[in-house]
Parts: structure tokens; C-alpha cells; sequence
């Protein structure tokens, strides 16, 4: 093997090594048990459908990284009414891609109530 090939593969290595467990360990934050004991099920699916599309951009906690930032009010300042927000990400804008073909109004109403209620 070439030094310069040997270079290449051990610098891979380590970016992979130090990025893996970053990558794992962000997660969106859980949803809160309700008065009775159990998580509210369509914020837990809002959990699921975020941390699986939304998180990448959003970032897990929703701080915000290639998309704006959701978390601390913020996605609930941008856009007062949800059907706003709904629209947005159903249909999509600028870099944002649409959702509205992939995922079912109960789907989309979940991301909209767990953004503004859970990562706020």
C-alpha cells in the first residue's frame, strides 16, 4: 500500500470513528407522559416522523443546522397559525423539500403538534 493511499484510508478511519458516535447519540428528545402515565400517541408518532426526515436538517434537538432552528419557540414565531407550518412542510419551500406525498395529514399534523409542542 502507498503511503499517500495509507494517508487517505487512516484519515477516513478517524472521521468515521468520531463521527459514528455523534451521529447515534443524537436523538430527538421523547415525548412527555400525559396525566395518565403514557406518552400522547400522536405526538410519539410526530417523534418518530421528525427524528426520521425532519432531524438531518433540523438538527435532533431541533437547534437548527442546515435547516432553520424549530426548538425554543422558534418554528412557533415563524409560523402563529400551524396550518402555516402544516403547508410548509407538506408542500415544501426553497431548500425544504415537500412532504405532502410521503406523509398522511395525521402524519403531517403529528410533525407540526410534536415541533411546537415537544422541541419547544
Amino acid at each position: 500500500m502507498r503511503a499517500s493511499t495509507f494517508h487517505r484510508s487512516f484519515f477516513a478511519a478517524v472521521l468515521v470513528a468520531v463521527a459514528l458516535p455523534v451521529a447515534c447519540a443524537s436523538e430527538a428528545p421523547e415525548v412527555p407522559l400525559g396525566p395518565g402515565g403514557t406518552p400522547d400517541a400522536e405526538l410519539v408518532t410526530g417523534r418518530e416522523i421528525y427524528q426520521g426526515r425532519c432531524a438531518n436538517c433540523h438538527g435532533a434537538d431541533g437547534g437548527g443546522g442546515t435547516g432553520p432552528m424549530l426548538a425554543d419557540g422558534a418554528v412557533v414565531e415563524q409560523y402563529p397559525d400551524p396550518a402555516d407550518q402544516r403547508a410548509i412542510i407538506a408542500d415544501g419551500r426553497n431548500a425544504m423539500p415537500s412532504f405532502g406525498g410521503s406523509l398522511t395529514p395525521a402524519e403531517l399534523d403529528a410533525v407540526v403538534r410534536y415541533t411546537r409542542e415537544v422541541l419547544r
